[in-house]
């Protein structure tokens, strides 16, 4: 039996594939020599999926992988319109981010609560000025997107006494619908948002979305960037109508030095670390040789995305 071509997008830092040695070819490519490699691979992993390379140079009709994982929760950099006709099978890193993103935005939660930002800025100015904080217990969050990485930011937050609301597409046991979730801003004291990146979710916290929050709602995107209208919110965050904004994620990445997001008043930046904890790397590798020994073995593989959804159905 011949072996199979693994082609490696993006290599830096290396990633370990040593369950592979001897069973399959692997090759590493980069944004100019993916366009030739492509054609030739049966298995396509995208190690690099901040790029959107593969979107440009995948082959439409002709010979192309079989099978395309993506080290990342998000697709959305790789779908194009040829991905989403072929037969080619999509999946995606579900999973090895949940629990992460759900502790970072439990301690977003908690500083916003208990003022940590206040208390380091103090203690800078080396003033001794007692305030009384925010209880968590007792007060509400809106997570809107209800896959994995939601229901864990969820399920966080339950245990630190607040009340959740998970908004879905569709309304099932246990989720809100999306045309719930206007009705549901004004009570949040928290809004967090964890959805994919889709034709239906780009721009929808905008200035409207905005209006009806809070004057003392804290906002999170832990999702994608292009999901806020970032104009709105920075205007909201200008004019105080909301209480304050956490981004981990930004429509352009990285942000540039001189973006005047850096110093927009009670904004916290964080460039696109939320998931990535100690070892990350070796988890996502690891994820993704368990699957390859599926595909090997004509098993069917985990995590397998609806190209048309742009994300891994939940049950």
């Amino acid at each position: 039996m011949s072996q199979s071509t693994v082609v490696v997008f993006g290599d830096d830092p290396p990633v370990r594939l040593d369950r592979l040695a001897g069973r399959a070819r692997v090759l590493v490519s980069d944004d100019a020599s993916l366009p030739e490699l492509l054609p030739a691979a049966d298995v396509l992993l995208v190690w690099n999926f901040t790029s959107e390379a593969v979107r440009a140079a995948w082959p439409g009709d002709g010979p192309r992988p079989r099978w395309v994982h993506a080290a990342s929760a998000g697709v959305d950099r790789l779908m194009c319109p040829e991905l989403s006709a072929s037969d080619t099978v999509l999946t995606n890193a579900r999973g090895v981010f949940d629990q992460p993103i759900a502790e970072y935005v439990a301690g977003l939660v908690t500083a916003k609560a208990k003022d940590f930002f206040g208390s380091w800025e103090l203690q800078r100015q080396r003033r001794w000025r007692h305030r009384e904080t925010v209880r968590l217990a007792g007060t509400r969050a809106v997570v809107v997107g209800a896959g994995p990485i939601g229901r864990a930011i969820g399920h966080t937050l339950e245990t630190l006494g607040i009340a959740v609301d998970l908004v879905g597409r569709t309304a099932r046991e246990g989720v809100r619908g999306g045309d719930e979730l206007n009705g549901l801003l004004p009570e949040a004291d928290w809004v967090i948002c964890a959805a994919p990146l889709t034709d239906g979710t780009r721009g929808m916290f905008g200035r409207e979305a905005f209006a009806r929050m809070k004057s003392t709602a804290l906002f999170v995107n832990v999702g994608r960037g292009p999901l806020v209208v970032q104009d709105d919110l920075v205007a909201a965050l200008v004019a105080r109508r909301i209480g304050g904004a956490a981004l981990d994620v930004f429509e352009h990445e990285p942000l540039a030095a001189d973006d005047p997001l850096w110093d927009v008043p009670g904004l916290f930046v964080s460039p696109h670390m939320s998931g990535d904890t100690i070892g990350w790397r070796d988890r996502l590798a690891e994820q993704f040789q368990d699957n390859y020994d599926r595909w090997e073995a004509g098993e069917p593989l985990l995590n397998v995305v609806d190209k048309r959804l742009g994300y891994v159905p939940v049950d």
